[in-house]
């Protein structure tokens, strides 16, 4: 039947089924007028394919005693066919642009069952209210959406990320491609962004830091960084370097869904993104109806948020929508601290005759966010992880009503004699984004695109870092720490006793209480909150705007034919980044163990127990011990690429694509005094200077790279039922410039082939993937030297093989499972330079072998809505490079429910970590490449414990 000729409408019937043909040329992406009767189904997919110029193919058990609803108004034929369907309860189980393929979809159902992870076609601009916003179409071209219609499988929905021509399904694709919804994001019920990324295999999330400013890798690649990884909003990166984009973006309601590719043509189609492309798409916006969400949310951790997006039309062909959140929350971990936030985003797009578009986006953010670093932790003899008597690491949380606003001496060329550190507002991110997308057909298959935005953003990092620096020789009893001669300020107690004569002994003195507790007293400070420990904290102040402009433009022209359908996309990509950093005023501090903790000064006390003198500033021991923190820099880039995307005989796919960069990168460091300046006059405590000192002046360092990233594909859909895939890309990650100048890019390599199965009862992915990272760049504070960082140079190479798989075993359960095991070992590692041979042949710090998460869903009778459970597995891993301290395995589990209590009201609760479990994601990284377990002790960082969140959702 694709032989009848173009616009030749026939109907006929062949081996029982029903035909209706139109040929076509990407009749799906176009929008039409439809206008199609309420009738009987045989009769309605007549004349909506005669009005949607396609093919259907449908047997008689598909529409028998089956009515259809009135279709009337423009929408793409994707859309159209998705309203076609769910009106007459008929199963699509097939649509390839051309050809519309309906399948018995047994007895009537008043309430049919929904697959769990099927996306569905994409809606029409101008038509539904469920529909989402394109991105780049070198990432994104309109056509999918989120909820399938009937029958549809998540490996059939169109994948519009890492992909150019819009034909690309998960099923035949030759990249690793994850969606998910907007209900399995709800699903999910993050806690933070990064823990969306655990919806795609091979990915490892660190979400222990809080709502941002977490850890995440990907496929063996060593963790506690963010490298080779890129967070997009509609196809254009967040942040051009991709490390801290979630500083700058929370999910709300104006995210339909996120897609993700792993390697392939994430490193062509996205700068540094050649390990993975993360794709937050927004909806489409309402272009012939008034609608909208709206939610409120609450946790058991006394977190309170409420959203809303709204959307509709100003005219013909011109809408708005509207969308923001406020929230107020204090963590997951306590804290005598709330942080509020809000965020406003709004859209205005016009739609021509054309197809063509502009669309213009403005957001606001306005965040406080908490941050957890690491705290210690107590190892018994058989080395089994657990809370140091008086603390719970499953809640508690180091940061205290102490740390709420400190004075650090600073030098006085930054301009900040004084610089406050300020643990009550945690992570403050302010930013604006400006954005314009673009599109404009030319002729017949040509269509030319630009898109740009603008970020115009601040953060102000407060955290704290106990155990950094000193590591746990800082740990030690009170007891001890007023001894001279043992403590781990020893040479601060002898320059006290010089400082103050007439000193007997030493105390610490409650910087709250004021309350004074003596050497003397043993006792009392044995008993200190259970465990007589105090501890060393680094706080942590870093200020950093970021200018970032980024942009991608080009042409994709697609030609169709009966046997070869080709799509060719040429493009540019244009970036231009300005930072300022201020990481000075960078302060040593003591404290005790525990939640809420107190800060302490050491006085020196005379025989009668006056306090004869204090030997620390509000607790700190000295400043600017994390060097002098200040830097400026600018990086431009310019990237020239094409990807083609070929069909041949609609089972044969072959695509192949490069991308060319080069990046200038100047950088100003700021330079280290030669004698560090003098504190203000009148500061307390023996530290008479504040450590190492900028002194107003800069050393410019400057380069050119260039670099190529390149990668081919094949799939062969082998049967309906089975694909084979192959791929290789090459990629690269650029690194700009530090206090050791300007970096080359570093170079990744990845292979990967794998087999797509689907069928009613299995959808799976089975894929075996070889990764080459050379020369991954990143820096360290040195223990040895606790003002420098060190610079080091690795190459990671993983073998790995992963899994994403749903089983259906009947229409009201579901069961997904997804995992990756991998083999990562680290290769020529070097500091400065200087080749550290030890270490060959380790795991890669913070990097598990072991991945799995299944999730058992059961559908709940007349649309209700559904039950899940969900198991999170996450292997062994190790805390350093040299693979001293080992963080044993852990499993989370969590149960959800999502009620359906009316057509408009919607019900989520879901409980995370039902059993209370520990895990662990990372030892003390500011110690060193080789920690160790000392005297029963060791920092790191821990989950949080049980907790719920639930949310209730109105429709309209």
């Amino acid at each position: 039947m694709r032989s009848i000729h173009r616009f030749c409408i026939s109907s006929s019937v062949l081996a029982g089924a029903a035909v209706v043909a139109v040929a076509p040329a990407m009749a799906d992406e176009q929008v039409r007028q439809f206008d199609v009767p309420g009738q009987a189904a045989k009769d309605g997919l007549v004349v909506f394919a005669r009005q949607a110029g396609i093919q259907i193919l449908a047997p008689g058990t598909a529409t028998q005693g089956r009515r259809i609803a009135a279709i009337k108004g423009r929408y793409t034929v994707q859309d159209g066919l998705r309203r076609l369907a769910a009106s007459g309860h008929l199963r699509l189980v097939s649509f390839d642009g051309r050809t519309a393929v309906f399948a018995d979809a047994g007895p009537l159902d008043p309430a049919p069952s929904r697959l769990r992870s099927a996306p569905r076609p994409q809606a029409a601009p101008g038509a539904g209210q469920d529909v989402t916003s394109p991105a780049s179409p070198s990432q994104q071209t309109p056509a999918a959406e989120t909820t399938a219609p009937e029958g549809i499988q998540a490996t059939e929905a169109i994948v519009v990320t890492g992909n150019t021509s819009g034909r690309r399904t998960q099923f035949n694709s030759s990249s690793n491609v994850t969606l998910a919804s907007a209900a399995e994001l709800q699903r999910k019920a993050p806690r933070s962004t990064a823990e969306t990324l655990e919806l795609v295999p091979g990915i490892f999330v660190e979400a222990t830091a809080g709502p941002a400013s977490n850890n995440y890798s990907v496929r063996g690649l060593r963790g506690g960084g963010q490298t080779f990884i890129t967070l997009e909003q509609d196809g254009l990166p967040i942040l051009y370097g991709g490390g801290g984009a979630d500083f700058y973006f929370q999910q709300d309601l104006s995210v339909d869904r996120m897609e993700a590719v792993e390697g392939g043509t994430s490193g062509v189609l996205a700068p540094n993104g050649a390990g993975a492309t993360i794709n937050f798409i927004s909806r489409k916006l309402n272009f012939d109806k008034l609608g909208g969400l709206a939610r409120i949310s609450g946790t058991t951790y006394s977190d309170f948020r409420a959203d809303a997006y709204l959307s509709g039309p100003v005219a013909d062909g011109l809408a708005y929508s509207l969308s923001g959140y406020f929230w107020s929350q204090r963590g997951q971990r306590h804290s005598p601290f709330r942080y509020n936030s809000y965020q406003v985003k709004g859209q205005i797009e016009k739609r021509f005759d054309d197809d063509g578009f502009v669309r213009l986006t403005v957001q606001r953010r306005d965040e406080r966010d908490p941050y957890y670093a690491d705290m210690p932790f107590a190892v018994d003899a058989s080395g089994k992880i657990g809370s140091i008597p008086g603390t719970d690491l499953r809640y508690d949380n180091i940061l205290g009503e102490g740390f709420r606003s400190i004075a650090v001496p600073d030098a006085s060329a930054t301009g900040n004699r004084l610089r406050v550190f300020n643990g009550k507002d945690g992570i403050h991110t302010t930013s604006w984004t400006y954005r314009i997308d673009m599109e404009k057909p030319l002729a017949d298959g040509v269509k030319l695109f630009a898109r740009a935005r603008y970020l115009d953003g601040n953060y102000d990092f407060n955290g704290i870092f106990p155990g950094s620096g000193s590591g746990t020789a800082g740990l030690a009893s009170a007891v001890d720490y007023l001894t001279p001669g043992t403590s781990p300020i020893a040479s601060t107690l002898a320059a006290g006793a010089a400082a103050f004569p007439g000193t007997t002994q030493f105390g610490i003195r409650d910087t709250l209480t004021g309350k004074v507790i003596a050497a003397s007293d043993a006792a009392t400070l044995n008993a200190l909150n259970g465990n007589g420990l105090l501890q060393q904290t680094v706080l942590n102040h870093q200020t950093l705007a970021t200018k970032d402009f980024g942009s991608n433009f080009g042409v994709t022209w697609d030609v169709r034919g009966d046997a070869v359908q080709n799509s060719l996309t040429v493009g540019g990509m244009y970036y231009d980044v300005r930072r300022r950093n201020d990481q000075s005023a960078v302060a040593t501090l003591i404290n005790d163990v525990r939640d809420n903790s107190h800060i302490y000064d050491v006085v020196a006390l005379s025989a009668g127990g006056d306090v004869l003198g204090q030997l620390t500033n509000n607790g700190m021991l000295s400043y600017g011990n994390w060097g002098q923190g200040i830097f400026n820099d600018h990086v431009e880039s310019l990237s020239g690429y094409f990807n083609d995307e070929l069909t041949i005989n609609d089972k044969l796919h072959i695509d192949f694509g490069a991308r060319y960069e080069h990046q200038h990168v100047s950088a100003n460091i700021g330079n280290t005094a030669a004698v560090n300046e003098a504190v203000p006059a009148g500061t307390p405590g023996l530290a008479q200077d504040v450590g190492s000192t900028f002194d107003g002046t800069y050393t410019h360092y400057s380069a050119s790279f260039h670099d190529w990233a390149y990668t081919a594909g094949i799939n062969y859909e082998l049967t309906p039922a089975v694909s084979l895939y192959v791929r290789g890309a090459k990629g690269f990650q650029t690194n700009g410039a530090d206090t050791g100048g300007t970096h080359g890019p570093t170079d990744l390599t990845l292979y990967e082939g794998g087999v797509r199965l689907r069928t009613p009862f299995l959808s799976a992915s089975i894929v075996g993937f070889r990764t080459l990272f050379k020369n991954q760049s990143y820096q360290f504070i040195d223990p040895a030297d606790p003002a420098n960082a060190v610079n080091a140079l690795a190459n990671n190479t993983t073998n790995g093989v992963q899994l994403d798989a749903e089983i259906r075993p009947t229409r009201n359960f579901t069961l997904t499972a997804t995992g990756v095991y991998q083999v990562p070992r680290l290769n020529n590692l070097r500091f400065d330079g200087a080749a550290q041979t030890q270490y060959e042949g380790n795991t890669p710090e913070r990097t598990p072998k072991k991945l799995l998460t299944v999730t058992p869903a059961f559908t709940l009778p007349h649309g209700l809505g559904e039950i899940y459970g969900r198991w999170k597995y996450i292997g062994k891993i190790f805390a350093d490079a040299g693979n001293g301290v080992a963080l044993p395995s852990y499993s989370v589990f969590t149960i959800g429910t999502n009620l359906n209590l009316t057509d408009q009201l919607n019900l989520t609760v879901s409980v995370d970590n039902l059993t209370n479990a520990k895990g662990f994601t990372e030892g003390n990284p500011r110690q060193g490449q080789t920690q160790t377990i000392v005297n029963g002790y060791f920092y790191g960082r821990a989950i949080a414990g049980r907790n719920a969140m639930a949310s209730l959702t109105y429709r309209f």
